[in-house]
């Protein structure tokens, strides 16, 4: 998608609360991964740069917990892959949880749950929601997809605090930019391929820069979806403060090839004791117009505004 996509339309909002500090019940650090992308990096390599998040022993507070939106389902499946044959550019998501408390040392066994939206703006459960722009129906991309379950999952934190995604680059919807949602829960279980259980110690979203972007959405499929793309700088949930924010460290597969795809990672500092499930929080929750109101779970709030008003998902 070429710069002629951009919307400058919307309304500047700081929906995050974005201070210095150690970190507040519900808070999240975020850091890029500075270093090599290679798959060789070890876990005691991603372990070090963790640390080094740290100021004095604790760690800073950079981003606090945002909305869920109207798009969360219960019951993901525990599984790497989530991308269930979508098509699109592949992404493969390294991200390191670590205990914001306690000097940024990594949490074992913390659920990592992510969701987001295929190449054209549909989410699964709730596919017949309008995702603005000009779209073809998310029927007509042909995969075997089950509906319910396509571009959502969990991942086990191992020894070191790291889960790894493989998944496709998100699309976008009205009126918002491109993200991934993220939740990080602890004390829970896996059972019969899900996790249950525990508590959400942490709501947020990743984000993408938008030169990288804007050149996967010039690719198939997602030049298909027409229309007002918005900037991280036009975005109502992303604040501008870059990894401090959510923004995702990316590195392409193949430096001249963007179709090959992308690595991006990510550090999020948790409060174990803090719970934050975005449910109703600030920030948003206005699904695109035709949201189904009849979704299996998860379904958008009853009082939520048009995708023109201030809040979004």
């Amino acid at each position: 998608m070429t710069g002629n996509h951009r919307n400058t339309s919307l309304t500047r909002r700081r929906a995050l609360a974005v201070t210095g500090g150690t970190v507040a019940a519900g808070g999240l650090a975020a850091a890029g991964y500075q270093s090599a992308f290679a798959d060789t990096a070890t876990d005691a390599e991603t372990t070090a740069t963790a640390s080094a998040t740290s100021t004095g022993g604790t760690c800073t507070q950079l981003m606090t917990s945002v909305t869920e939106g109207p798009y969360y389902l219960d019951g993901a499946l525990v599984r790497r892959d989530i991308t269930e044959g979508k098509s699109g550019v592949p992404l493969t998501l390294r991200l390191t949880v670590v205990d914001a408390t306690d000097g940024c040392t990594p949490v074992p066994g913390a659920a990592v749950e992510i969701w987001h939206c295929d190449a054209w703006g549909y989410y699964s459960g709730y596919t017949t929601a309008n995702p603005g722009g000009s779209a073809p129906a998310e029927s007509e991309e042909g995969d075997s997809a089950n509906d319910n379950t396509y571009l959502r999952g969990y991942q086990i934190a191992n020894a070191n605090g790291v889960v790894k995604f493989e998944t496709i680059f998100p699309g976008w919807y009205t009126p918002r930019t491109c993200h991934i949602h993220v939740k990080v829960h602890t004390g829970g279980e896996k059972e019969d391929g899900t996790y249950e259980g525990g508590k959400v110690n942490h709501t947020g979203q990743l984000f993408f820069d938008d030169d990288v972007a804007e050149a996967i959405f010039a690719l198939e499929p997602y030049s298909k979806h027409s229309g007002s793309y918005t900037t991280l700088a036009n975005d109502m949930v992303y604040d501008g403060g870059g990894v401090t924010s959510g923004l995702l460290t990316l590195k392409a597969v193949h430096k001249s090839d963007t179709a090959k795809g992308y690595k991006g990672f990510l550090t999020l500092g948790i409060d174990p004791d803090a719970e934050n499930t975005g449910a109703g929080s600030g920030g948003g929750g206005t699904p695109p117009s035709g949201a189904p109101g009849d979704a299996p779970t998860g379904a958008p709030p009853s009082d939520s505004a048009s995708p023109s008003a201030s809040a979004s998902s």
